[in-house]
């Protein structure tokens, strides 16, 4: 068979898989990976070229970091704080989200969901409620955020890959306001939703500060890295594995204040990281490297040109509805490291500034996995500690409160760059 045919081939068995053997799916990218170089597609020296090492170098070093923040328990402790100082159980439960997507915005979203669900739990627990849509409003937060930032999420580190950007850029681009802003709009609209959902708990919280936090220095590790990605970006002409770099260096750092100061094991600290996420994406490189370097990526681009003409409107209208849709089915890092480079080629062809494309695009997958309980692992994950507490979820009562959330969210986010980027 032509290489091009398989390329494409195995790209959408991959693309079905996942979908089918979502619990699996680094299995089928490590299976579609072997299977591009074993059918020649591409060469070993061509899969390795085309794993973006920058991306990697975020994600690893982030999750490292992150990872001794869940072990401080800082974030627990200011949960409880907050929980304490709330007027009534449905304000201590907004402040509690808030908190969440706050977290979310820096560090790894299913990292964000697990520091604060035991105290979402405890609450829930001494005041005799249900913890399902507690849950389910952490884990919408922290996904909608974690779209703010560089490093909030995989799929943020893929767009700034994609369109060049660094950390300042999320807040401000070429002197306009960036995507970080958009999704604040989207966070005060769909408040509002969060809000509906809890209104009737009235009941005072009073449940007392037991959080003690182990080490500050975690937080303080944390703050260093985002203040030295947000001054790096200031810098002209910088290597574009920069923020990688930094990024694998404070995860370094991390690891040493582990086992040197915390007298923690480092062979079991490196054990806990998610390598099946980091061999996930690489495989997903090596994929979308495959159908990009035999013409498919250019040709679903010329494709999408001629549907939409020259209506900039209904291309943007059409890229955020389908990323919503899909991204509700399918994981957002697959399908967002698919259509970075069709919306890229689409704007060349359109003659139009990639930027609204590239933020549109960006909104729509990073929400749409809201609305079911597969669509993001941060839902998987909390729908897990649910099932685990004796309190399993059903799709029904997932959408009832990611759906309006997801709506509501992306339209107000999507009419913030329209009105900026158009």
């Amino acid at each position: 068979m032509d290489p091009q045919y398989l390329a494409l081939f195995i790209f959408a068995a991959a693309y079905v898989l996942f979908v089918i053997l979502a619990q699996h799916r680094v299995y089928v990218a490590a299976a579609a990976s072997i299977a591009i170089l074993a059918c020649g597609v591409l060469t070993l020296p061509q899969a390795v070229a085309s794993i973006n090492w920058n991306v990697i170098g975020i994600f690893v070093g982030n999750l490292i970091v992150a990872d001794i923040l869940v072990e401080s328990r800082a974030p627990a402790y200011f949960a409880e704080v907050i929980v304490q100082r709330a007027p009534n159980t449905a304000w201590a439960i907004l402040f509690i989200c808030t908190l969440t997507g706050f977290v979310s915005a820096f560090v790894d979203n299913v990292a964000t969901v697990l520091l604060v669900a035991p105290v979402a739990l405890s609450v829930a627990h001494k005041l005799a409620l249900n913890p399902k849509k507690i849950l389910i409003g952490i884990a919408i937060s922290s996904n909608l955020q974690g779209a703010a930032t560089l490093i909030g999420d995989t799929p943020s580190m893929l767009l700034a890959t994609a369109a060049g950007m660094d950390f300042v850029d999320f807040f401000f681009w070429h002197g306009k306001p960036g995507i970080f802003f958009a999704v604040q709009c989207g966070a005060a609209a769909s408040f509002f939703v969060l809000y509906l959902v809890f209104r009737s708990l009235t009941t005072t919280t009073d449940i007392g500060v037991t959080e003690k936090v182990r080490s500050w220095f975690p937080t303080i590790l944390l703050s260093v890295l985002v203040s030295t990605l947000a001054l790096v970006s200031l810098i002209p002409s910088r290597p574009s594995y920069t923020a990688g770099l930094i990024c694998m260096l404070a995860g370094f750092v991390a690891i040493l204040w582990e086992k040197f100061v915390n007298k923690g094991s480092i062979i079991d600290g490196l054990r806990s990281l998610d390598y099946e996420t980091t061999f996930f994406l690489m495989g997903i490189f090596i994929l979308v490297g495959s159908v990009s370097a035999t013409g498919w990526i250019e040709r679903f681009a010329n494709l999408l040109a001629k549907l939409v003409g020259t209506n900039v409107l209904a291309g943007y209208i059409l890229l955020i509805s389908v990323a919503v849709i899909l991204s509700a089915i399918v994981d957002n890092i697959p399908f967002l490291a698919a259509m970075l480079p069709v919306v890229t080629d689409l704007c060349h062809a359109m003659h139009i500034n990639p930027t609204l494309y590239y933020f549109g695009l960006l909104i729509g997958a990073s929400l749409g996995g809201n609305i079911t309980p597969i669509g993001a692992s941060a839902n998987i994950v909390a729908c897990g500690l649910l099932k685990k507490e004796g309190y399993p979820v059903r799709f029904s009562e997932f959408m009832a409160i990611g759906l309006p959330f997801t709506l509501t969210a992306t339209t107000a986010a999507a009419l913030f760059i329209w009105w900026v980027w158009r």
